[in-house]
């Protein structure tokens, strides 16, 4: 008999870690959106939210390409590089008198070539990911200093200050591109060949080879997405500001990681998805926001997101030793 009511213990206790393990990201953020009404009157206020929804936007694009990335095992460390070469790219051809859908095809392609590039040096130099995407970083930031000769360059097309700045109706419009690329990534990761060949690769490469798998080909395609996703993190950046900067994207691949790693996508592959990404960057930038609103020093809020992000990892691995 206590054998017997042992065991339904036991069972009762596997299905809260696994219900725990399942929602604990919402129940975070829920937790967070609680603590940061109590702390500010104006944190529930339709204009602070949209401005915190808007803000997220940028790493929450760039996030969607780290999550494809890790989800295969890897890491990217040159997304934010790519973010203000893409930027700076975009701005001087404006500048030169093109185009404004010319200049926005020369950002992404940018993005694109420049993530190909890390995927070809990962997948067929058998470089590791790390150190390639490291390398990548500082080329890519280089070139921005270069074009840039250090300066910032100032954009006058006032059509495009749409992206960073307009909205659909009443909606921002950095918002709902952020939704639309977080909804048709969640349905190719969920109901796409390609999606299911990302979670194998990450759960074991060698088997995944093994069945068939040209995961070359997927690892090349994987980082040409995570760079043009950087690309079009750049666009609303640079029609933010009107203007691209030599030192933007500066720290942005940490923030990204940290998003994903929060949202419960597994740094060794094979287990995460797009949807905690994007509560994984929500809540980061709900905390910027509530420590802004109540003029915590910046100094700080370093310390307290570095925390967030310990205390995620540390939850990640309890929850996975339970389980076992």
């Amino acid at each position: 008999m206590e054998t017997n009511q042992g065991a339904e213990q036991k069972k009762k206790w596997i299905h809260i870690v696994l219900l725990l393990d399942k929602y604990r990201v919402l129940l975070i953020f829920a937790l967070l959106l609680i603590v940061a009404s109590f702390l500010s009157d104006a944190f529930l206020t339709t204009s602070n939210l949209f401005n915190v929804f808007r803000q997220v936007s940028i790493i929450a694009i760039m996030s969607v390409g780290m999550t494809l990335v890790i989800l295969t095992a890897g890491i990217d460390l040159s997304v934010g590089s790519v973010m203000a070469f893409s930027g700076a790219v975009l701005a001087g051809v404006i500048t030169a008198g093109a185009s404004l859908p010319i200049a926005i095809i020369a950002c992404l392609a940018v993005g694109i070539l420049l993530g190909a590039f890390n995927g070809f040096i990962i997948a067929k130099g058998k470089v590791p990911a790390f150190i390639a995407t490291l390398a990548v970083m500082v080329i890519a930031r280089g070139m921005t200093l270069v074009f840039t000769q250090g300066n910032p360059i100032v954009v006058s097309n006032s059509s495009f200050r749409f992206i960073g700045s307009g909205d659909v109706f009443g909606i921002p419009f950095p918002i709902v591109l952020m939704l639309v690329i977080f909804i048709f990534m969640y349905w190719v990761l969920k109901h796409t060949t390609f999606g299911r060949y990302l979670f194998a690769i990450g759960g074991n490469e060698e088997a995944s080879r093994l069945a068939g798998i040209s995961v070359d080909r997927v690892k090349i395609a994987v980082y040409s997405l995570a760079g043009l996703f950087a690309s079009i993190s750049a666009l609303i950046y640079t029609s933010r500001l009107m203007s691209a900067q030599p030192n933007a994207g500066a720290g942005m691949e940490l923030d990204a990681i940290a998003a994903v790693i929060i949202g419960g996508t597994r740094l060794s592959g094979g287990k995460g998805g797009v949807t905690g990404t994007l509560i994984g960057a929500l809540i980061m930038g709900v905390l910027d926001n509530i420590l802004n609103l109540t003029n915590v020093s910046p100094f700080y809020q370093d310390i307290a997101k570095g925390l967030v992000i310990l205390a995620a990892v540390l939850i990640d691995s309890k929850l996975a030793n339970l389980k076992k």
